[in-house]
């Protein structure tokens, strides 16, 4: 799979990328409750499709709706294809930024069932540079607990969930590496990436 690794499959959760800056710290413990109430009105839309009736089809458009509000989408395509992302063509870049939106909703959609009865219990909150880190725990049944900091940026103007941290492990970086394999073992080609993620999308589909 090229896009394996879907915030579902982890923490039934959302996922990813491009960190802001690290600028000089300020004060921001009304951000960072900012961010702990942004964070919580997701994870609750989330498990309430999750758990909810409806139709496949419906599930996916409404999840399609949660990733564009909270999630930075774009930036996870941006920073997963990495170097690859300057050397791309803009249509391209175009056509995986699409993709990729496709790959993420299909991973997500398709695993759904599996995640009936899942929910989530809020934790602490810290700010790391520019962005504030909420920690959760997921739990899921006849599962461990999963524990999960979901990273925010932007909390004062447009906050955006930009990564996911389960266990520990930032999915951003994972899927970094991932596509950094798969383009070296194909010649580096981006081509051959977009090739993938269209066969992955359609046999999801």
């Amino acid at each position: 799979m090229i896009l394996r690794r879907d915030f579902l499959t982890i923490a039934a959760a959302t996922a990813l990328m491009s960190f802001a800056p690290a600028w000089a710290p300020r004060a921001r413990a009304q951000d960072t409750g900012k961010a702990t109430s942004f964070v919580k009105q997701t994870g609750d839309r989330l498990v309430a499709v999750v758990n909810g009736a409806g139709s496949s089809q419906d599930k996916r458009a409404q999840m399609t709706q949660i990733l564009n509000d909270a999630v930075d989408v774009d930036g996870i395509a941006r920073f997963c294809l990495g170097r690859f992302w300057r050397t791309a063509t803009p249509a391209q870049q175009q056509e995986y930024v699409r993709l990729f939106h496709q790959v993420l909703v299909t991973n997500i959609t398709s695993k759904l069932g599996e995640y009936k009865g899942v929910s989530f219990v809020m934790g602490r909150a810290r700010t790391d540079g520019e962005n504030d880190v909420v920690s959760t725990t997921v739990n899921r049944p006849n599962n461990p607990p999963t524990a999960v900091d979901w990273v925010v940026t932007d909390v004062s103007s447009n906050p955006k969930i930009v990564d996911v941290l389960a266990e520990g492990t930032s999915l951003r970086l994972t899927q970094r590496q991932d596509y950094a394999s798969y383009l070296v073992h194909n010649n580096n080609s981006v081509d051959a990436l977009i090739s993938a993620m269209k066969n992955q999308v359609a046999s999801n589909g």
